[in-house]
C-alpha cells in the first residue's frame, strides 16, 4: 500500500507525539500538572484517538482502495478472533503474528491501520474498552508499521528476521504499556516508584526495576510465543497473503463494466 509524502509526515508527527505521551514519566518536572495527577492517562487517552484518526484518514485517502479495505477487514476479524485465545495469560498473546505478517506483506501504512483496527475490534469483542485502549492501539500500530519497514529478504532469512522482530516488538509493546500506567500503580515510597522531577536515568532505573519485578515474565512469554507462532505459520501465511495480493492487484484501481 503506497504512502504519500503527507501520509509520511502524519505518521512521523503521531509517532513523535505518541512517544511523548508514553515517555512523559521520564521527562515531567516536579511542578508539572502531570507530576502527581492520576488524570494524566485519561487526558492522553482522549488525545490519542484524535491523533490516530488523523493518520488513518490520511492513509485511507492516499492508499486504501476498496480491495485493501476488504483485506483489512478480513485480517482485523482474524486478529480480533484469535486475540482472546491467548488472553494475555502468562504473556501468551496470539494477535501479534497477524499484525506482523500483515504489515510485512502489505506495507507499513497497512500495518499501522491494521494494528489500530485489530486492537479496537478486539476490545469491543471482549469488553476491554477503557483508558488503556488508545495506548494499546497506538503501540500495536507501531508493531505493524515496523514489520512493513523491515528489509526485503525472502526464504528462511525472512522467517528468521520476522521471528526476531516479533520477539523484540513483543518486548517493546510491553515496555510501552508499562510506561503508560507505571506512575499510578504503586505508592511513592518504594524503590520502583515514579519520582516526578528526578533525573531521567534515575526514573529509568526505577522503571526497569518495576518491569523486572512485575511484568518480565509476561513480556518474555509474549516474545517467545509470538516468535514460535511466526516460525510455525510464516511460510504458509505469507504465501497465502501474497497470492491474495497478486490476484486482487492491490494498487491498481478497480474497474467496472469491463466484462470481469
Amino acid at each position: 500500500m503506497p504512502l504519500r509524502p503527507r501520509s509520511v509526515v502524519a505518521l512521523v508527527l503521531v509517532a513523535l507525539t505518541g512517544l511523548a505521551m508514553f515517555l512523559w514519566p521520564l521527562l515531567v518536572g516536579p511542578g508539572s500538572t502531570f507530576s502527581g495527577d492520576a488524570a494524566a492517562p485519561l487526558f492522553f487517552a482522549l488525545c490519542l484517538p484524535l491523533l490516530i484518526a488523523v493518520v488513518l484518514a490520511e492513509i485511507a485517502e492516499g492508499g486504501l482502495d476498496v480491495k485493501a479495505v476488504a483485506m483489512l477487514g478480513v485480517l482485523t476479524a482474524v486478529g480480533a478472533a484469535v486475540r482472546p485465545l491467548g488472553a494475555g495469560t502468562a504473556g501468551f498473546e496470539s494477535v501479534f503474528f497477524v499484525l506482523i505478517l500483515g504489515g510485512r506483506v502489505f506495507g507499513p501504512a497497512f500495518g499501522f491501520v491494521l494494528g489500530s483496527t485489530t486492537l479496537f475490534a478486539s476490545a469491543l469483542l471482549t469488553g476491554g474498552v477503557g483508558p488503556w485502549l488508545p495506548f494499546q492501539m497506538l503501540a500495536a500500530s507501531w508493531v505493524g508499521l515496523g514489520a512493513g519497514l523491515l528489509p526485503r529478504v525472502r526464504g528462511r532469512a525472512e522467517v528468521l528476521l520476522l521471528v526476531m522482530y516479533g520477539a523484540v516488538a513483543a518486548f517493546g509493546y510491553g515496555f510501552l504499556m508499562n510506561l503508560s500506567f507505571w506512575p499510578f500503580t504503586i505508592g511513592p515510597d518504594t524503590a520502583v516508584s515514579f519520582v516526578a522531577g528526578a533525573p531521567v536515568a534515575e526514573n529509568l532505573h526505577r522503571f526497569v526495576l518495576f518491569t523486572l519485578a512485575t511484568s518480565m515474565g509476561w513480556d518474555l512469554g509474549r516474545a517467545v510465543f509470538t516468535g514460535i507462532l511466526i516460525a510455525v505459520t510464516a511460510t504458509a501465511v505469507l504465501g497465502a497473503l501474497r497470492r491474495a495480493s497478486r490476484r486482487a492487484a492491490f494498487g491498481v484501481p478497480a474497474r467496472f463494466g469491463d466484462g470481469d
